[in-house]
């Protein structure tokens, strides 16, 4: 276990997830933030960026290059979009920092995925499928030596925790599987999109991306990774009008003779009772989990299906509290510390 404190960089400080991310490592106590970069920077400080940060904490934001970051950090956490992301990345990993990736670079097993998906070639294939993905709960033994982490996207977190142990176990049917659902309008970013404007999503709910939204393959791939199991998933994402969380949905067909109790039972076995998985008798709701690293899983039955929900905190659990999560386990912590 480390003994010093860890040093910090947030790459591409300017938007909502490095926000919540500092959030966090202002209060960890084996952390501190050494350095916040982005292409914005005009010699302002980063409480100006972000005024929450008021008083909190002083740190200019600089437009540093991979060298200058990989001689103050000892890992970095990068908030960039997909693409950029990877090319500093490579940079970073060459001057010997370790990383920690927000972005949706190095979550997918092929370089064939991702540019399906994506629509570009990607930059450093090598490392796709070698990179372990920042769920703890099921990638936990890939962390401690890991140089660089994928951090998992929001909307898989939310599907990918509840199906995994279920498909490994025989549980439930890997045909016809459906996930719904919604998020909030921080899911989309900081970047102003006229579809996120407030007169555009103010008491409405929309469908986007409707079969063809970048989570899709992401579930199927991070889930037949863990299981062995390849599922064929439905996945439909919904806008609603408020600032964060995911509730999600999911229809599945049980094995035959497998109950619902025999279903929470499985979950409840594989995420311990101290671990930020709960298994709740409640239907869940993101008002329940707002603002934690918490995923609420509820299990219900309705005839030939069996109805999976879960809720999450699209900025927490779903982005920056898993990336505090993972660094964690990358520098010998308690998993929990600085989150709960």
């Amino acid at each position: 276990m480390t003994t010093r404190k860890v040093r910090v960089g947030i790459v591409g400080a300017s938007g909502y997830t490095a926000l919540e991310a500092i959030e966090w490592l202002i209060d960890h106590p084996h952390v501190q933030i050494v350095a916040a970069t982005s292409r914005q920077a005009d010699g302002s400080m980063l409480a100006d960026m972000h005024p929450s940060l008021l008083r909190r904490i002083r740190l200019p934001v600089e437009d540093l290059n991979s060298k200058q970051i990989a001689e103050r950090c000892d890992v970095a956490m990068t908030c960039l979009p997909h693409g950029a992301s990877a090319h500093i990345i490579m940079e970073l990993l060459a001057a010997g920092c370790r990383v920690i990736d927000l972005s949706a670079d190095y979550r997918l097993s092929t370089p064939e995925l991702y540019q399906k998906w994506y629509g570009e070639a990607h930059p450093d294939p090598s490392r796709l499928g070698s990179t372990p993905y920042g769920l703890p709960e099921l990638f936990a033994d890939q962390l401690a030596d890991a140089s660089l982490v994928a951090n998992p996207g929001c909307y898989p977190t939310s599907a990918i925790l509840p199906l995994s142990p279920l498909l490994k176990e025989g549980l439930i049917s890997p045909k016809d599987i459906v996930v719904d659902s919604k998020s909030g309008v921080s899911g989309a970013g900081r970047t102003p999109k006229l579809g996120n404007l407030y007169c555009e999503v103010n008491e409405s709910i929309s469908a986007y991306s409707v079969g063809n939204h970048r989570h899709q393959p992401e579930i199927v791939d991070i889930v037949h990774r863990f299981s062995g199991v390849e599922p064929e998933v439905i996945f439909t994402p919904h806008l609603t009008p408020m600032e964060r969380g995911i509730l999600s949905t999911i229809y599945v067909h049980a094995s035959p003779g497998v109950t619902a109790n025999q279903i929470r039972e499985c979950l409840s076995g594989y995420y311990p009772a101290d671990g930020f998985v709960r298994v709740v008798s409640h239907l869940p709701a993101t008002k329940y989990v707002a603002r934690t690293n918490y995923v609420d899983i509820a299990v219900r039955e309705n005839g030939p299906r069996i109805i999976l929900l879960s809720a999450i905190d699209n900025l927490v659990k779903g982005a920056s509290g898993a990336a505090v999560q993972n660094l964690n386990h990358m520098f010998g912590f308690e998993p929990t510390t600085g989150l709960k």
